[in-house]
């Protein structure tokens, strides 16, 4: 019987080869956006799923109270670790990390052989100090060596980085091989073992022993006995008892904390909890950044979801009404079944069976187009992302499940309806569309509707996005930013090498100004300043901090409003405040604030000048209160001519600084940014965003237009003898097509009244995120309307133009 059945759903197939490619277009769509996003969602959620007792492992975090906001560390003060391992009662594991200052990368020097010159490798990554509990916590495979880690100078490496260093010899014989960090950190090999091959948050490569650093420098550069202060090189994490409560551990930390620290008070930080982060929450905790850790957005995740069930509904609602239109088709085929003694029960298990045939075809389409949309999508999905059925058998469970599930949504309904025909109005030739029509049109075109307001959503969501991306790039952001190059200097750089790398920028004839200070005024770190204003102790605030030489306002066009530019100094001798800080203080005119004083690291200084607002960050914060001082600094700020070639300019002149910089620095890589890029990178993740949406939308309208033609292909079929009737009374081509197309436009038009005011409450919640933001214009939703009922006239004119323009006489002589 079910062999019968599918013999037919191909023949069916065949019969109606169009329709099954506008069949299994729609789905393919959905199910192949359902599959990619199912890979992403998989890979994310399959972070740190091996570890033992991986529900008991936890990070230590800080809450820290700054002014009067707050703000979230994963960094912890270096001597946290060995106090927790010492006086904390209920801790398994303690595991304290470490890493290199900067951007945690290191320079190595292999010594490979005492007669060869060493193996450089520059910028080296994921390179951490660890413990022997490190590797208790984290299980390893040994594949030489031990995992004591208790003696200085020792590090070991994991298979592929040891092969990396040492090519073409065993793991045994790389023990006691020579590896030398940044030119004097001697360490020696003692183990070896395999890589994970698991997605996780630990992420080292290298592992130098931690009791390496109480034996070097590294001791005073880590601040190994400061409990004060603390940087973003320095993380713990634990492993608790089974049954201990975290707020038990978190009371403990806090007092310990408070007994280290009982003589240091700062005004700066008013309060400072710690938190136990469950390591499940790490990869998709943005709050707790962590070098060389790449956060998951869980938000993300769900707005990926909902992308993917929105195709599928679509594609389901497309079927069902294409599905319906072509039930005219299989009428008497019903009506003769029925008769010859088929239940309805069999011919619902028929259809969907035939729906079963064109689900599957579309879910090998999809199959083949997922690796291309894996290459398009490539810029935001995660590297890792793979489709192999082999190493993800749930990925075969999901794909059989998807299938079965889509059947069964795109073939339930239009089974019921076509298997509830009745065999004898059928073969009276009684037009089965006037006895069901009535009672189930409002359904297609609910169905309809649904479509064209999911779609229309996603056009006014597309819009918005696109429009406040473009006000946050475009915007006068209070600075310049085009044709500005930064260039940062290695902190070993002495001040007579800074200054003759400073004159031979200069020389270059591309170059206008240069600048030596602190980061560009728009950066994407921040760095706050413990100030406070003299007779107004008691006011907290978060105050940012810049510097730079008398050349770093002119670099950047920042303008002052009052007072004049802070002069040069060794240290911090006056300040400039912005228009903020100068109001918060309760200066009504900039004016008022000049030789006002701030205490600064216990010293009064000056207020010389006010300077106008800029923004530092991007546009979803606020401005915040800042103070510029005079110094020199580690970054240079290079300001191009505005005159010259474009890009051919910036090519030559990024040459020239390229030489300049290497003549200073030999041994060192050249690196450097354009500031305009570091401003549009503030907002990457919305570019992706306006990205996906854009492919979003235009899956949608697509299907949707599939949608609507199966409706119109449905009427005309069911007007056919209105048609000829009108025709031999005189109607024109133009007022058959006006007649037609008149319910369907209302249709659009319904869909356009439902979707703005959701997008509209949807979007305003969405740009509520940003503290300057754009209007929602209401052109945006003029030319969603238009856009969207300029693709539904093109895909009614398909179908209406070719009823319109038939022959009276045969449709009349076949009613």
């Amino acid at each position: 019987m079910y062999k019968n059945y599918f013999i037919t759903a191909f023949r069916n197939f065949l019969r109606n080869k169009s329709f099954s490619f506008i069949h299994i277009l729609g789905l393919s769509i959905g199910i192949s956006a359902s599959l990619v996003i199912f890979l992403i969602v998989y890979h994310e959620y399959s972070f740190d799923r091996f570890e033992e007792k991986r529900e008991n492992i936890y990070r230590v975090v800080m809450d820290i109270d700054i002014g009067n906001s707050s703000g979230k560390t994963s960094a912890v003060p270096a001597p946290l670790g060995e106090a927790v391992r010492r006086e904390i009662t209920g801790v398994e594991k303690t595991v304290p990390i470490f890493r290199f200052q900067g951007d945690a990368s290191a320079h190595v020097s292999v010594v490979r052989s005492k007669n060869d010159e060493p193996a450089v490798f520059k910028k080296q990554q994921n390179i951490v100090f660890a413990d022997a509990d490190y590797f208790s916590m984290i299980k390893y495979k040994w594949l030489a060596g031990n995992p004591s880690m208790k003696e200085p100078f020792g590090v070991v490496l994991t298979e592929p980085r040891a092969r990396k260093y040492f090519p073409g010899i065993e793991p045994s014989e790389m023990i006691g091989g020579e590896i030398v960090y940044n030119k004097d950190l001697r360490t020696t090999v003692v183990g070896v073992v395999a890589d994970l091959n698991e997605k996780t948050v630990f992420n080292g490569e290298e592992f130098i022993t931690i009791a390496t650093i109480s034996e070097t420098g590294l001791q005073k550069n880590f601040m190994m006995t400061v409990w004060d202060d603390w940087m973003a090189y320095a993380q713990l994490y634990v492993r608790i008892a089974d049954g201990k409560k975290t707020a038990d551990i978190e009371s403990q930390i806090k007092a310990m904390y408070k007994k280290y620290t009982k003589e240091n008070k700062s005004d700066f930080i008013t309060s400072i909890k710690f938190r136990l982060q469950p390591l499940s929450d790490i990869h998709f905790n943005a709050s707790y950044p962590a070098i060389g850790a790449r956060v998951a957005d869980r938000r993300a995740m769900y707005g990926l979801l909902a992308v993917a069930g929105f195709l599928l509904l679509l594609g389901c609602i497309n079927f069902i009404n294409l599905a319906t239109a072509q039930g005219a088709q299989r009428a008497k085929e019903i009506g003769i079944r029925k008769t010859m003694g088929s239940s309805r029960a069999q011919l619902v298990s028929q259809f969907l069976s035939e729906t079963l045939v064109i689900t599957l075809l579309a879910t090998v389409f999809s199959l083949l187009l997922t690796p291309f949309l894996l290459s398009v999508f490539s810029g935001f999905i995660p590297e890792g992302v793979e489709m192999n059925f082999l190493k993800q058998p749930s990925l075969l469970v999901f794909m059989v499940l998807l299938s079965l599930a889509v059947s069964f949504l795109s073939g339930i309904y239009p089974a019921l309806v076509l298997s509830g025909f009745n065999p004898v109005r059928v073969l009276k030739n009684q037009s089965f569309l006037s006895a069901n029509g009535t009672r189930s049109s409002w359904v297609r075109k609910s169905l309809t509707v649904t479509q064209f307001v999911i779609a229309q959503f996603f056009i006014i969501a597309t819009l918005l996005v696109s429009k406040q991306i473009s006000y946050s790039i475009n915007s006068d952001l209070g600075f310049r930013k085009d044709a500005i190059i930064t260039i940062g200097l290695p902190h070993d750089t002495s001040n007579v090498r800074r200054d003759k790398l400073i004159n031979d920028l200069r020389a270059i004839s591309e170059v206008e100004m240069v600048s030596s200070g602190f980061m560009s005024p728009a950066d994407g770190g921040v760095a706050f300043a413990n100030v406070q204003y003299k007779g107004k102790e008691d006011l907290k605030a978060n105050v940012q901090l810049r510097f730079g030489d008398t050349n770093y306002l002119k670099v950047y066009d920042l303008q002052l409003v009052a007072g004049r530019n802070p002069r040069n100094s060794d240290r911090f001798s006056e300040f400039l405040i912005n228009e903020t800080y100068a109001k918060l203080l309760g200066f009504e005119k900039p004016g008022d604030a000049i030789n006002k004083e701030l205490i600064f690291n216990g010293e009064n200084l000056p207020i010389v000048g006010v300077m106008k607002d800029f923004h530092a960050q991007s546009m979803r914060s606020p401005v915040d209160p800042l103070v510029f001082a005079g110094g020199t600094g580690s970054t240079l700020h290079i300001r191009l001519n505005s005159a010259g070639p474009g890009l051919a300019q910036y090519k030559k002149a990024v040459a020239r600084m390229g030489e300049a910089y290497k003549a200073v620095h030999p041994d060192r890589d050249f690196e450097f940014a354009f500031v305009d890029e570091t401003v549009a990178g503030f907002y990457k993740q919305d570019r992706d965003l306006s990205r996906l949406l854009v492919w979003a939308t235009g899956l949608m309208i697509l299907i949707s237009c599939l949608g609507l033609l199966g409706l119109v292909i449905y009427t005309t079929n069911r007007r056919t003898k209105e048609i000829g009737v009108r025709k031999i009374l005189g109607a024109s081509v133009i007022q058959i097509v006006s007649t037609l197309s008149g319910d369907f436009v209302k249709l659009v038009l319904l869909a356009f009244v439902i979707a703005a005011p959701v997008a509209a409450w949807a979007m305003h919640h969405w740009l509520g995120g940003f503290a300057f933001r754009t209007t929602m214009s209401w052109w945006v939703f003029a030319a969603t309307a238009c856009l969207i009922l300029t693709f539904a006239l093109l895909t009614l004119s398909i179908r209406v133009w070719k009823a319109a323009l038939s022959n009276p006489a045969r449709s009349l002589r076949a009613e």
